[in-house]
C-alpha cells in the first residue's frame, strides 16, 4: 500500500517572508534617518541669529575654523549618513542660490521633521505627510509673494540694508558698515538692468596678511597675485601705469637638444663625417 508525504515548509523560506512581512522595519528605516537629519538640525541650531553662538571647527589638516555660518560649519562636518548628506547640501544649495539663511533652512527642515515624526507616531501615513508638507510649500511661496517687497537695483539704500542685515549674523559684523558698501558696489559693478542674478565668480576676492579687515578696499578692474623685485631699487607702487599685453616670449627660445646614438665603430666614423643620421 503506497502512501503520499505533503511537502513540508521550508524553515528559511518562511523566515524570509517573515522579515519581508515585518511591518516594524519601514519604521526603523524612516525614525533613523529622520533622527540623522535632526542631528544635523541640532548642530547648528545654537549658531542661528545675531546672538547665536559661534563653533570652533578643527579640520583634517590641522586648521581651526571659527565661524557661525551654517554652511561652512556643515561643509567642515564630514556626515555619512545619506539623510544627513541631503541636509548639507541643501544647506550648499541655499548658499549657491541665495547667499544666506544657511542655517535657517537646515533648522527649518529639522522641526519640519520633528512635526513629521509625531504625525508618523500617530498612524499617519507618510505618502498623506509627503502630500501635506507640499501643499503647504505652494501655499507658503504665495504667502511670500504678497508679504515681499521688489527691490530696485538703482535703489542703493534698499541694497545697503539688505547687505548689512545678512552681516548681522556673521562674525564679521561688526565691520558691517565697511563691507556692505564694498559687496554692494562689486554686485551693481557686475549687474545688468535685465538680469535678476548675478555670478559671483566674476567677483574675486584676493587675501593679503598683515592688514586688518578696514583695510579692505574695491578694485574695478583686475587684481594679479605677483611677486615684486624691491633689491634692485624698483618701485613699488605706480600710478596711472602703461601696461603693454605681449603675445610672445620674452625669454631667449631654448635651443633643440637632440640624442644621438652610435652602437659600433662604423657609425662613429659616419658621425665624424657627418652623414650619421641616426637621431632620437
Amino acid at each position: 500500500m503506497a502512501s503520499l508525504a505533503a511537502p513540508s515548509k521550508s524553515k528559511t523560506g518562511s523566515g524570509a517572508n517573515a522579515a519581508f512581512n515585518d511591518k516594524s522595519k519601514p519604521m526603523e528605516v524612516r525614525l533613523s534617518n529622520m533622527t540623522a537629519a535632526k542631528a544635523i538640525s541640532d548642530a547648528v541650531r545654537t549658531s542661528l541669529g545675531p546672538k547665536g553662538m559661534d563653533k570652533m571647527i578643527s579640520n583634517s589638516k590641522g586648521e581651526v575654523i571659527v565661524t557661525n555660518d551654517g554652511a561652512t560649519i556643515l561643509k567642515s562636518i564630514q556626515a555619512l549618513h545619506p539623510a544627513a548628506k541631503m541636509l548639507v547640501d541643501l544647506s550648499a544649495a541655499q548658499d549657491i542660490e541665495a547667499g544666506d539663511g544657511t542655517t535657517s533652512v537646515v533648522v527649518l527642515a529639522g522641526s519640519l521633521l520633528g512635526a513629521a515624526e509625531k504625525m508618523l507616531g500617530k498612524g499617519i501615513h507618510p505618502s498623506l505627510i509627503a502630500t501635506s508638507f507640499l501643499n503647504a510649500a505652494q501655499k507658503s511661496v504665495e504667502y511670500l509673494t504678497e508679504m515681499s517687497t521688489p527691490v530696485d537695483l538703482s535703489d542703493s539704500s534698499s541694497l545697503l540694508r539688505a547687505a548689512t542685515t545678512s552681516l548681522n549674523s556673521k562674525i564679521v559684523s561688526q565691520y558691517s558698515s565697511t563691507l556692505a558698501p564694498i559687496a554692494v558696489k562689486a554686485v551693481t559693478r557686475i549687474a545688468t538692468s535685465q538680469s535678476s542674478n548675478v555670478d559671483l565668480r566674476d567677483i574675486r576676492i584676493v587675501k593679503k596678511i598683515g592688514g586688518t579687515i578696514e583695510d579692505t578696499t574695491l578694485v574695478e578692474g583686475v587684481v594679479l597675485n605677483q611677486n615684486m623685485i624691491t633689491s634692485h631699487g624698483s618701485p613699488t607702487r605706480i600710478e596711472k601705469a602703461k601696461i603693454g599685453l605681449i603675445q610672445f616670449q620674452l625669454s631667449p627660445p631654448k635651443p633643440d637638444v637632440c640624442t644621438i646614438r652610435a652602437t659600433s665603430i662604423h657609425e662613429t666614423e659616419k658621425l665624424q663625417d657627418g652623414s650619421y643620421n641616426n637621431r632620437q
